[in-house]
């Protein structure tokens, strides 16, 4: 929900949202290559990974850099989260990236897979190359995050039912909290509780 009970805003983790992708386009891309590179395909095996290569670097750079302007700007201009935003959970934000894009990363498992047949293997690793550079998006504002001693957030009502992009069109403006809010780590990872002596 966007708003909170009291009437304050549903507030996303900017770092979670990015990173939801990342395992999925992994693995998927992972997948299609190994099924990939076993088909002989048009260009031949050696060329296939070859140009794969290639195209999981290009990947890498273009997403792990795509709209940092953008973030940094929303970054600067975060207004603290009020006392009645609720925080989602991580889990949450996680689930709904996911079912909101499930048709989308399996029809660019399937094109990846149909890909081999024409260049072996470089479908896969363009989709795995996609993965590691949200991942690394996601590292880099975990960077911004520790460095400014605050997490930030989007409302959810920007992101649509889908949870969409976290700095796309509709997002006006970041929320920033303490470091310690929520129960995802600077980064999106899962936040790591100390054991109780």
């Amino acid at each position: 929900m966007a708003r909170g009970a009291r009437g304050g805003q549903g507030l996303a983790r900017v770092a979670v949202v990015v990173r939801a992708g990342a395992a999925p386009l992994w693995w998927a891309g992972a997948m299609a290559a190994g099924v990939g590179a076993l088909v002989p395909g048009v260009t031949g095996r050696r060329i296939g990974v070859m140009a794969g290569a290639a195209l999981f670097v290009v990947a890498v750079a273009v997403v792990s850099y795509g709209r940092r302007r953008r973030y940094a700007a929303l970054a600067r201009g975060a207004a603290r989260a009020g006392r009645r935003d609720v925080l989602q959970d991580r889990a949450v934000t996680v689930r709904t990236w996911r079912r909101g894009h499930r048709w989308w990363l399996l029809l660019a498992f399937l094109a990846a897979l149909g890909s081999a047949f024409a260049v072996p293997a470089a479908g896969g690793m363009l989709l795995a190359g996609c993965g590691v550079g949200l991942r690394l998006k996601a590292a880099w504002i975990g960077r911004r995050e520790r460095a400014g001693e605050a997490l930030l957030w989007v409302r959810v009502d920007w992101l649509g039912v889908r949870g969409g992009r976290p700095a796309g069109k509709p997002v006006k403006a970041f929320r920033s909290t303490g470091i310690a809010a929520g129960d995802a780590a600077p980064g999106g990872a899962r936040r790591r509780t100390a054991a109780l002596v």
